[in-house]
């Protein structure tokens, strides 16, 4: 009986189905079957529905790593925020997307997301989309789900347009630029991204605005507001 029975668990696990582009489950389904798909495969579940992610091209890899560069700078200079890097999130019943990037407060520091066996449970305050093949996608679907599941600020940046789509979700507006073409992040204070120079993939002048941002009075006082929290939490 318990050869049998151990034959009948082995039989269901290996019957689990893999993933198609277009099936719609919940996100537990979803994540049991991503697990036993090839490596090499990337899916996300959106609104309940899979996509299959296209191959990554060169465009993409040069703003995803121009993106980088900003957070991982403004990281370097708060402390109780991390980066993300194509992690997965799981925001809800109906959502486990890999954001190209992302930025969020740490839990340490009383951010709003928890991390739970190695994956990101919860909204991160900010996430990004590098938007070359999959636009549609990423302005119309991804921004509904992030929004839904509680995500502060949502960056797109268009590549073939190009333009820059940075979302408050508090006030359901787009963040402008100033008369200096500068993004500034009403979430993460001091995070000021030249929105001329990052399309043009201009580094020097992306750092330069970053770094004045840094210096701002905001970041300061933000910076203060992290450290406090932490203290709280100890």
């Amino acid at each position: 009986m318990h050869v049998n029975a151990a034959s009948r668990v082995t039989k269901a696990a290996k019957a689990i189905p893999l993933l198609s582009s277009g099936d719609r489950m919940n996100q537990p389904d979803f994540h049991a079957r991503y697990l036993k798909c090839p490596a090499n495969e990337k899916w996300e579940l959106v609104g309940g529905i899979v996509y299959m992610a296209s191959p990554l091209g060169l465009t993409h890899s040069l703003y995803d790593g121009e993106v980088g560069l900003i957070l991982e700078l403004y990281r370097c200079s708060t402390p109780g925020v991390q980066v993300l890097h194509g992690a997965t999130a799981i925001l809800g019943m109906a959502s486990e997307p890999q954001p190209d990037l992302g930025l969020r407060i740490e839990p340490e520091y009383e951010g709003r997301s928890r991390t739970v066996k190695d994956y990101v449970e919860g909204p991160p305050e900010l996430l990004v989309e590098i938007a070359h093949s999959t636009r549609s996608l990423d302005l119309h679907q991804k921004r509904v789900d992030y929004q839904r599941a509680g995500v502060l600020e949502y960056l797109v940046v268009a590549t073939e347009e190009p333009e820059l789509h940075w979302f408050d979700f508090r006030t359901s507006r787009k963040l402008r630029q100033d008369r200096k073409g500068i993004y500034r992040s009403k979430v993460f204070p001091g995070l000021w991204i030249d929105g001329r120079a990052l399309l043009e993939l201009n580094s020097a002048r992306v750092i330069d605005a970053l770094q004045q941002g840094l210096v701002c009075p905001a970041h300061t006082t933000f910076v203060r507001r992290l450290e406090s929290a932490r203290k709280r939490k100890s």
